[in-house]
């Protein structure tokens, strides 16, 4: 069951129109790849993406799910109405809640939930077998963050054996930094059992790390953590997407784009190949299909259909798909939406901006100030 119904409202305008799962990211990917792509690559088939902030192009985007090999395919499930009435996804919980009926018609053992707003690559049979080998009502896949970050996370206390004794959701005083990724299995007759009591709650916020995960420890159910060490993002934020973008980059980068034993997937439309012009430049960047590159493009991330033009200069930035910077326009330490256009001459970012990066939405043309 794959949440991708977030709002992210930290990304401001790269969210106005699109929900954050549908984000464009790593030069022909949107961020929803990444989870569908680890469960095509774990032998997941059957796969419920659960959607409601601004849908109509996740949707379109998601198809039937032929593009990540998904043999049972995608369902989609929107909140929807009933005889007693309907209304949005009230939390990570209900939205879970809502699609019951979709679980007990698959009859699976189990049920992992994920996060459709994190970028990392994880085989999750890998934490399905911890979650046997405990004998675990729940698994939670943990990574240390840095202490100035913790109180952003759902924190778990743990003991030697990787119980979860104590559990914290985003405190003001973190007692651990051991981050919850928003990825759960649950052995399925539990789930289902905790999710119809917690609906039943009036009092309750209808939320995994705000209800249901309390509840579970204080009834002494066996939690324990998946400990991953691989390369995991919360890019909620203008700063954590740049910076997690610039980690594409290298020679030996953190995260491998080009991995073939674990791919990432797509469901991106055919473009013609790249082109670079006669004078380009281009050093250490990730460049789509469809790009035309005629100034110069550096240490940064080019996405399909865009373009670069003459005397152009592009660096330790994000294009993101169909974005124009028009020739002799400089943008630096910067985020430029789709479709969106740097009109000529203009300089948009700053080499001094340091990590107050400079980012325009989605089909937005920055032209020179009066």
């Amino acid at each position: 069951m794959l949440l991708a119904g977030g709002q992210g409202s930290r990304l401001y305008d790269l969210t106005k129109d699109v929900a954050k799962p549908a984000v464009s990211f790593g030069a022909k990917y949107r961020i929803i790849d990444f989870p569908l792509s680890n469960c095509a690559n774990s032998g997941i088939n059957s796969v419920g993406v659960l959607t409601q902030y601004r849908p109509y192009l996740l949707h379109s985007y998601l198809g039937t799910g032929t593009a990540w090999n998904l043999e049972d395919g995608i369902a989609i499930l929107p909140p929807y109405a009933t005889q007693t009435g309907g209304s949005w996804y009230a939390g990570t919980a209900d939205a879970v809640a809502q699609n019951l009926e979709y679980i007990e018609l698959n009859d699976p053992e189990y049920v992992i939930i994920l996060s459709g707003d994190a970028l990392c690559r994880m085989d999750y049979h890998d934490m399905l077998e911890t979650h046997k080998k405990n004998n675990a009502d729940l698994t939670i896949a943990v990574m240390p963050v840095p202490w100035e970050d913790a109180s952003r996370f759902g924190l778990l206390v743990a003991d030697e054996t990787g119980r979860i004794t104590e559990f914290q959701e985003k405190p003001p005083e973190p007692k651990s930094n051991l981050a919850s990724m928003g990825i759960y299995i649950f052995n399925a007759k539990l789930l289902c059992d905790e999710l119809r009591l917690d609906a039943a709650d009036p009092e309750s916020e209808h939320d995994f790390g705000g209800n249901i995960i309390p509840k579970l420890l204080n009834d002494g159910r066996r939690l324990y953590t998946y400990k991953f060490e691989g390369f995991w993002r919360d890019v909620g934020t203008i700063a954590s997407y740049h910076e997690t973008s610039m980690e594409l980059l290298g020679e030996n980068p953190s995260f491998d784009l080009f991995q073939k034993d674990f791919p990432i997937m797509s469901n991106t439309l055919s473009f013609p190949p790249a082109y670079f012009g006669p004078d380009a430049t281009v050093d250490d960047c990730i460049v789509g299909n469809g790009s035309k590159i005629y100034g110069d493009a550096i240490h940064s991330i080019v996405s399909i259909d865009s373009v670069i033009g003459k005397g152009a200069v592009v660096k330790d930035s994000v294009l993101l798909p169909g974005a124009i910077v028009k020739d002799g326009a400089k943008v630096i330490n910067a985020i430029v939406g789709e479709n969106s256009i740097i009109e000529e001459g203009v300089a948009f970012g700053s080499e001094d901006a340091g990590k107050d990066y400079t980012f325009c939405g989605n089909n937005v043309v920055i032209g020179k100030e009066e």
